[in-house]
């Protein structure tokens, strides 16, 4: 099973997505539904996706969970839920009782939009996250690559509960550097229950002129750090459009990936993300 590890979907006229903001992300002021995913994603051979959050609201999840249940595509949902309420634990529970509420894997949060570097370590964040685990569910890693040695520690604090690290921690490719995040992210990856999707790339690299030989370093890190086992594809549909087509995304990655044996491909492309995310 082929498995896109990473996309978004919205629809302005339920809800605004207010970090769609300024002229660089005006082509995201649209709506972008599955029907609109779903021939891009057989072209590319894509059996299964996981629906990630765009937004902070309660809302939302129910929405994706509804969705999912009506999707021969939606595999599983990485929802949101405030990881600092006190009922955390019920409220997961909640979730798992609605329409479509088996295809909730996991549960994400904007921690990149968090001024506290620590956030992640703040006590009732990891009461949070501790419910979670408790749960059966995995938890997204949304950061800056400042903000890594916290997930770090957050890891090592729970290993009972598997990290996902989405976008390779969003590394600075546009500028070439690779420090501090490369020594970052290795630390990250030496904890064994923390995996890292092969995504957002191209949108971390310059829009116009990005390269596959100038993601291959920040790709070829993550791959000696995690392995394939521990390595998943991601799309980002639609942010990656900002950047490159669903299909280019797909041909980007397959290149980065080409000196990998057929099984280690396979685990990148679908293995990892069907155990992790139990699809």
């Amino acid at each position: 099973m082929r498995v896109d590890a990473h996309h978004h979907v919205w629809d302005l006229a339920v809800r605004d997505q207010d970090w769609i903001k300024g002229p660089e992300l005006q082509p995201l002021r649209r709506d972008f539904g599955v029907a609109d995913l779903a021939p891009q994603a057989r072209a590319a051979g894509v059996d299964r996706t996981v629906l990630v959050q765009t937004i902070t609201v309660p809302e939302e999840t129910p929405e994706f969970l509804a969705l999912a249940a009506e999707s021969e595509l939606i595999g599983g949902v990485v929802g949101w839920t405030d990881l600092t309420r006190p009922d955390v634990a019920d409220e997961l529970a909640r979730l798992r009782e609605l329409p479509g509420g088996r295809h909730l894997k996991g549960i994400r949060h904007q921690v990149q939009g968090e001024s506290d570097p620590e956030w992640l370590l703040r006590p009732d964040v990891r009461d949070g996250l501790a419910a979670v685990a408790e749960a059966g569910l995995v938890y997204d890693l949304v950061v800056l690559p400042h903000q890594l040695p916290a997930c770090v520690r957050a890891a090592a604090g729970h290993p009972e509960l598997t990290f996902v690290l989405d976008h390779l921690g969003k590394p600075p490719i546009a500028t070439g550097a690779m420090q501090p995040w490369a020594t970052a992210v290795r630390g990250l990856a030496a904890l064994p229950n923390t995996v890292c999707k092969l995504s957002g790339m191209v949108t971390e690299a310059d829009h116009a002129k990005w390269t596959v030989d100038g993601l291959r370093p920040y790709a070829d890190t993550v791959l000696d750090a995690f392995g394939p086992g521990r390595l998943m594809f991601g799309s980002d549909w639609p942010v990656c459009t900002l950047a490159a087509s669903y299909g280019q995304v797909v041909d980007a990655v397959e290149e980065l990936t080409g000196g990998l044996g057929a099984e280690e491909r396979a685990e990148i492309f679908g293995g990892t993300a069907t155990r992790v995310y139990r699809l």
